[in-house]
């Protein structure tokens, strides 16, 4: 069998490291393709080589752009890449351009499309990640569904009979990860000379949170006013939207650095006092590293961690201040997000549909 995976932002490549070494395993051809949405070597490069994934077969390069332009480079050269290779599956990920535009390549060339992460929902239309994920689902052949709350989703929305329940490939490698860092002294905390649980993680980089004046610079004055540290790792587009408005990003409590390679980001979320993030996949990981989140957000996908109250959605400057600063949350021995196989589920899915 011969599966085509497009990836092209950061947690797209952590949740290709598990699917690609348990392909590996079966026997399975895999084929990554690397659109390029995220070009900056740290957020793209770079964890292909620390996840031991290796280079991609496939570099598309795009680059930035609106989503029209992005995505419509994307569908001009994937329609190449699928005749040239015939795959048995394309497998997308999460919610990004990246995905959106693979899986309508695919299915308009008649290649089945596996979504994995399939049925997560913020019932916010105004995020562009939502229109991706939930056209995505409607029109790929195998949703491979994370949690019982996604599974859940696309049974409303008459999907249940695509669907499976597969676990978070993005706890399997997240675990592998924490056990490989635990105990090993944080880089960060050394360049920046930190103590272990005298700082908080901070990432930043979703439209409604940066692209606003207003808006960004009030996420900037909730984060500066901290009562301690706060290493804002900042995507090369929030520094620039920062510039733009003319809004500080050292000021305060503050300290901007250039994003951390995986390993890295794992070991300074483990060693802080907490982390504030608008990335889905930071809070999950936090949740998992049993790590109290502040979410700066109205919503999030993974209702789990507010359910459980590991995470909090904070949306001005004093509610982040109240919020990172709550008292730590009751430990809980609730595993929603799995048990550290789930890759291998999905390329037993894989395997069984392609064979039926």
């Amino acid at each position: 069998m011969k599966i085509v995976s497009v990836v092209g932002a950061r947690p797209q490549f952590v949740k290709l490291a598990p699917i690609h070494k348990a392909a590996l395993a079966a026997g399975v051809e895999h084929i990554i393709v690397h659109t390029g949405q995220h070009y900056d070597p740290m957020l793209s490069d770079v964890f292909f080589d620390d996840l031991g994934i290796g280079a991609p077969d496939v570099h598309l390069g795009v680059g930035s752009g609106s989503h029209g332009v992005q995505t419509g480079s994307m569908l001009a050269a994937l329609d190449a890449v699928f005749d040239e290779h015939r795959p048995d599956w394309v497998l997308v990920y999460g919610d990004t351009n990246s995905t959106v535009a693979a899986a309508l390549s695919a299915v308009k060339m008649h290649i089945p499309v596996a979504h994995l992460e399939a049925g997560l929902r913020s019932f916010n239309r105004r995020m562009p990640e939502e229109h991706n994920r939930v056209m995505t689902d409607h029109a790929a052949d195998l949703l491979l569904a994370p949690t019982q709350v996604a599974v859940d989703h696309l049974a409303t929305e008459g999907l249940a009979g695509r669907t499976v329940l597969v676990g978070d490939v993005m706890t399997d490698v997240l675990f592998e990860v924490r056990d490989d860092v635990a105990g090993r002294p944080s880089a960060l905390l050394e360049e920046l000379d930190l103590t272990r649980g005298g700082y908080y993680v901070a990432t930043i980089h979703r439209a409604e949170n940066t692209d606003d004046p207003d808006r960004l610079r009030d996420v900037v004055a909730g984060l500066a006013g901290l009562d301690k540290p706060v290493v804002l790792l900042a995507h090369p587009r929030v520094v620039a939207k920062a510039a733009s408005h003319d809004i500080e990003l050292m000021e305060g409590s503050l300290i901007a650095h250039a994003p951390l390679a995986y390993p890295d980001l794992i070991a300074a979320a483990l060693s802080s006092a907490g982390v504030v993030t608008d990335s889905g996949g930071l809070q999950k990981e936090a949740f998992l590293l049993g790590v109290p989140c502040t979410t700066v957000r109205t919503e999030t996908e993974w209702v789990e961690t507010v359910q459980l109250g590991w995470n909090v959605l904070a949306n001005s400057a004093e509610e982040i201040a109240a919020a990172v600063t709550r008292p730590r949350p009751i430990g809980t021995d609730a595993a929603p997000y799995g048990d550290g196989h789930a890759a291998e589920r999905v390329i037993s899915e894989l395997l069984d549909a392609a064979e039926a």
